[in-house]
């Protein structure tokens, strides 16, 4: 029996030890209640993502959008890939199944290095990030230089850990998917006998059946979090979390000819060789939080997370069409070149520490909510010289068996190094009962030093070299125009790394300098209820556009300006009904790089106009029972960057349906769904990357699911 196998059948016995457990004592106490109905918040009131301690959502001076774990309980919610589906800013950017999950924001795709945190520290996004041990997915849309320091204009993604419970917790959650995907989760939480110690476990075990045939693998992951609660000012935090993957990957296709849309099963896989191999995975996290209460007003925090990523990458890849001298684009007639792609011993091991004081004063009758700190990053990246070879010709309506060609990757070495250190002061002021003024900055020390390679003896050259300083403002206001609704305005600078040059380009995996981006944004929130929120902005981002110029050099020239209107409504409407709304309507420009191929266009992979609808109906005559839908559409979006090819806008329903009841004394709820419910074909992603690919959505998918709570 495999891994994966065995993991979930231990768990399958967990419940029912449980659930027969909870009968006996069922049949001594003969008063059980048969169905139990929760009425669990159904959205979030406050977020750590867009500043240095959890906030109000109303009074924070930026879009923010929030899931919390029970939203992912119900909304069956396993990644951040299905989180997506309900947030119209978040969209796929080279999101290939079995590869690392990927992500832009306002158009602008994340940073794999810098914008996705835990609990505020930064992590790679180089594989799929757990979500069992998470209490909430907050993103921030928009720039986060006084927050984060250096990640992409588009926003950050921050995942808060779990932290153990007060009372007893434990839950178990079963799911099973028709392409023959098994699920099994374990969350466990409380105090030990001594309730200054409280713990926190989360486990899961997955055999993964993707939608495209043979993309399949499976994953393990574990996880820890404990408290030690030293006395009444001070409190200790420490977790722990480990995950290994291993999935074969699903490339994604090219145009024919180079200008046309190839018509194609969603479920077929190109990687599909004799000799593909899965994408090996494993990812760790040590973190660390002391946090003292100095006085009634002023807290003193120290956190620090360790993070450390391995990858073992293979694909049999699909890449351009060598008979009609296409790089990129395949043949007319479907025909395709296959390389044998291996690049063994990928490592990443980012360290993340912060120092945080906090507090309030009054001066002058003004009130001031005080942060100030200092931060360390710094990170290696290792990879040896991959193999990427010729191996021979397949199609994509008639797979053809090729030879692997020969060879293996080489000796890993230290690649890349950074380091950054930044200082950092917010100050909230007060000015009077109805306005807040909010100025902060950050200063950011950026170093890098980047292999270039060897001269012509095999000597390895010195290492480029970067050490530059950064300002990074922010400024807002913030307006209460009655006690549950709150107006702002925002100017902010950021700060990203310079993209990395891709595979085939003259620069080849060379990092540009980092780069500064500007954003003016204004909006408008809503707490119409205690459990409705609406909001509204309206922002303005730019940047360096970063492309590949006709020298085959990846440049950073022009201007990408994306204006935009983000609009959000969450919450209960009555007692009965829960609905989700979030609609993203986007102007991207690229300019001033002097291209009449460039200038004036649209940015690739970016609908002017995203929604996606849910709502949730409890039906009042039969007590437990939900039903729900969720609606996406997505206009059209460039291919190119030239803006000759454009790829359909789509329509997709997704359908779900829960019951909770009792079996004995465990809360129990049932849970089904049907995405792409009338199996629509569409193309999710259309990213530039790698020569530009098409990946398409999934097709009709069936899932259930089961959850006991002892």
């Amino acid at each position: 029996m495999s891994t994966p196998n065995f993991a979930v059948s231990a768990i399958a016995l967990a419940v029912l030890q449980m659930t027969s457990g909870a009968a006996r004592a069922a049949e001594a106490d003969q008063a059980m209640q048969e169905v139990v109905v929760t009425a669990a918040k159904t959205r979030a009131a406050s977020a750590s993502v867009a500043g240095f301690s959890n906030a109000p959502l109303l009074e924070t001076p930026a879009s923010v959008s929030v899931l919390t774990a029970q939203q992912m309980l119900d909304l069956q919610i396993r990644s951040t890939t299905d989180a997506a589906k309900f947030d119209a800013s978040l969209s796929d950017s080279y999101n290939a199944v079995g590869y690392a999950e990927q992500f832009s924001i306002r158009g602008f795709k994340l940073d794999n290095a810098s914008s996705y945190r835990k609990d505020g520290m930064a992590i790679p996004g180089d594989t799929q990030i757990p979500l069992e041990n998470k209490e909430r997915l907050e993103v921030l849309k928009g720039l986060s230089g006084l927050q984060a320091g250096v990640s992409a204009p588009g926003g950050i993604v921050n995942y808060v850990t779990k932290r153990p419970t007060d009372t007893p917790l434990r839950t178990v959650v079963l799911e099973t998917r028709e392409r023959g995907t098994l699920y099994g989760a374990l969350d466990l939480g409380g105090r030990f006998d001594n309730s200054d110690f409280g713990y926190r476990i989360n486990a899961a075990a997955e055999r993964l059946r993707s939608y495209v045939k043979g993309a399949d693998g499976n994953r393990k992951f574990i996880s820890g979090a404990f408290d030690w609660r030293i006395s009444p000012q001070a409190l200790l935090q420490v977790d722990a979390d480990y995950q290994r993957k291993s999935q074969i990957t699903a490339p994604g296709y090219q145009l024919l000819n180079n200008v046309s849309l190839p018509k194609v099963d969603p479920d077929v896989l190109l990687n599909d060789q004799p000799w593909s191999r899965p994408v090996e995975t494993t990812s760790a996290n040590v973190g660390v939080r002391f946090e003292y209460i100095l006085s009634p007003e002023w807290t003193a925090t120290l956190s620090a997370n360790q993070h450390q990523f391995k990858r073992d990458d293979y694909t049999a890849f699909p890449y351009g069409c060598t008979a009609q001298e296409l790089y990129p684009g395949y043949c007319g007639n479907g025909d395709y070149d296959v390389y044998n792609y291996i690049s063994k011993g990928e490592k990443k091991s980012p360290l993340t520490a912060q120092a945080l004081l906090q507090g309030s004063y009054t001066a002058a009758g003004i009130k001031h909510e005080v942060t100030a700190g200092a931060s360390f990053f710094k990170n290696s990246e290792k990879w040896g010289d991959y193999l990427y070879d010729w191996s021979g010709v397949s199609n994509i309506y008639h797979p053809v068996v090729v030879p692997p060609a020969p060879g293996d990757s080489g000796p890993v070495s230290e690649r890349r190094r950074d380091n950054e250190r930044a200082l950092f002061a917010q100050d909230i002021m007060s000015l009077n009962a109805q306005l807040k003024l909010h100025a902060g900055a950050r200063y950011v020390q950026v170093k890098r030093d980047e292999y270039v390679g060897k001269d012509d003896n095999g000597v390895v050259l010195p290492y480029a070299h970067t050490d530059i300083g950064f300002w990074l403002p922010n400024v807002a206001l913030v307006y209460n125009v009655r006690s549950n609704v709150a107006t702002y305005a925002s100017w902010s600078q950021g700060l990203e790394h310079g993209g990395v040059a891709p595979i085939g380009t003259e620069n080849q995996r060379r990092a540009l300098e980092p780069g500064k981006s500007k954003q003016v944004e204004v909006g408008v929130k809503a707490d119409i209820r205690p459990d409705l929120s609406a909001s509204v902005a309206l922002f303005q981002i730019r940047k360096g556009l970063e492309y590949t110029d006709a020298n085959k050099f990846y440049v950073r020239n022009g201007l990408a300006q994306n204006r935009g209107l983000e609009v959000a409504l969450n919450g209960r409407i009555s007692s009965d009904l829960t609905v989700g709304v979030s609609a993203t309507a986007l102007n991207t420009q690229q300019r001033d790089t002097g291209s009449a191929e460039l200038d004036g266009k649209r940015v690739t992979d970016v609908a002017a106009f995203k929604s996606s609808v849910y709502a949730d109906y409890a039906l009042p005559q039969v007590a437990g029972l939900k039903v729900g839908a969720n609606w996406q559409y997505s206009g059209k979006k460039a291919f190119d960057a030239a803006n000759t090819v454009f790829v359909p806008g789509y329509h997709v329903v997704n359908l779900s349906a829960s019951y909770a009841t009792r079996i004995g004394s465990v809360g129990t709820t049932f849970r089904a769904g049907i995405d792409n419910a009338f199996d629509k074909f569409y193309w999710r992603d259309v990213t530039p990357d790698l020569g530009g690919y098409l990946m398409p959505g999934a097709s009709r998918t069936f899932r259930v699911s089961a959850q006991f709570d002892l």
